[in-house]
């Protein structure tokens, strides 16, 4: 009886280890097909998003292709009417701030250069003279030393600007994510369960409710956390440019906004309003604290809301990653994929754990861990 336990066991973990790289050769396919497969990765991740929808709209008497096709207009009517109001206020915005970025640079160090030389001088200049470091630092030198920095920064800029503007295979990328996108969510949302009927007929018979446990746990994780941080995204960024809207800072609805999409990605989004908003406040409101004080009060507001009220109840604890894991599956999948990386290093890092814990299982009950002697019992 062991030994058929044993033998499960072990077969088991084949299959697992088996399915694990199917899954890692079919990632390293679409590594290979590179942005060709954008729009249906898209697509897919669209119709994955709204298939709750659809299926709740099904329990109120639609039927599935009908509900597909209402999502997908209200869906697409909702972000094209966002584009056309919100775009051009944010489009004159990042030119403006653009404009602006060079005297923010500027200014910021002129004023970190000039206070802080005050404060030495009134606190520390003995220490530092003795230690031979009393010398002050002018405002010219560190000019001098970033300015070719803030330069070549502005060109970098402009360059990525032109050559997506200019680019044919951006251009026709653009436009494939705006085409292609609706049709395969479409098509995704009528044929849901269809497709996850197929793929469950493709499981192994001996190991199909394991198998099945495993995948709805990758399914809790990744939608715990895309559609949960999808909401969190569109809470922060109301909250970030509403509040640093009404308070009065210069470029506060482009600071929100962007900081609430690159809220997707861990760290990034909360870092990002951090630093704009402190910094253009601090320039704007020099050299009265208010402004700076009530952006910092707005932006600590709204981690608090996220890291204690709105994450827990939108996202809960359904990732079950550790700090430490998502901090380098972020830095991995960056280094690997660049943007794009950090944006799925997330859920593929929670799935990556679901199938380790299971693995892990399965080795604390086979042979190899507990050896000869657990199998001759006591």
């Amino acid at each position: 009886m062991e030994t058929s336990h044993e033998f499960c066991t072990v077969s088991l973990g084949r299959q697992i280890i088996f399915w694990a790289a199917a899954l890692a050769l079919m990632c390293y396919v679409l590594h290979l097909l590179g942005s060709a497969v954008t729009p249906f990765a898209a697509g897919i991740a669209l119709g994955y998003l709204l298939d709750p929808v659809v299926t709740k709209m099904e329990t109120l008497g639609f039927n599935r292709l009908g509900a597909s096709l209402l999502i997908l207009v209200v869906f697409a009517a909702t972000f094209t009417i966002s584009l056309i109001i919100v775009a051009p206020i944010l489009g004159n915005q990042f030119v403006a701030f653009a404009q602006h970025l060079p005297g923010y640079a500027m200014k910021l160090q002129a004023l970190a250069v000039d206070e802080g030389n005050a404060l030495i001088e009134k606190y520390g200049g003995g220490w530092l003279t003795a230690l031979g470091l009393g010398e002050q630092i002018s405002s010219s030198q560190i000019q001098k030393s970033i300015g070719d920095f803030v330069a070549q920064g502005a060109q970098w800029l402009i360059d990525a600007l032109k050559s997506l503007v200019s680019g044919g295979a951006a251009l026709f990328g653009f436009l494939s994510l705006l085409i292609i996108t609706p049709v395969v969510a479409f098509y995704i949302l009528i044929d849901w369960h269809r497709m996850i009927a197929e793929i469950d007929g493709w499981l192994p018979l001996d190991h199909r409710d394991t198998l099945r446990a495993i995948a709805k746990e990758i399914n809790h994780a990744l939608a715990g956390f895309i559609r949960g941080q999808s909401l969190v995204c569109l809470f922060l960024g109301l909250w970030y440019g509403l509040g640093l809207t009404l308070v009065g800072l210069d470029f506060g609805l482009l600071i929100g906004a962007l900081a609430g999409v690159l809220s997707f990605v861990p760290y990034v989004g909360s870092l990002t309003a951090l630093v704009l908003s402190l910094g253009v406040a601090l320039v704007q409101g020099w050299p009265s604290p208010r402004l700076f004080l009530m952006a910092l009060g707005i932006v600590g507001c709204g981690q608090f809301l996220e890291g204690y009220v709105v994450s827990p109840k939108l996202v809960g604890e359904s990732i079950g990653l550790h700090p430490v894991w998502l901090m380098f599956a972020l830095l991995a999948f960056g280094e690997l994929f660049g943007f794009v990386g950090l944006i799925v290093a997330v859920p593929t890092a929670a799935a990556i754990g679901v199938i380790a814990r299971h693995l892990i299982a399965i080795y604390l009950t086979s042979s190899i861990y507990r050896g000869r002697s657990a199998a001759k019992g006591p």
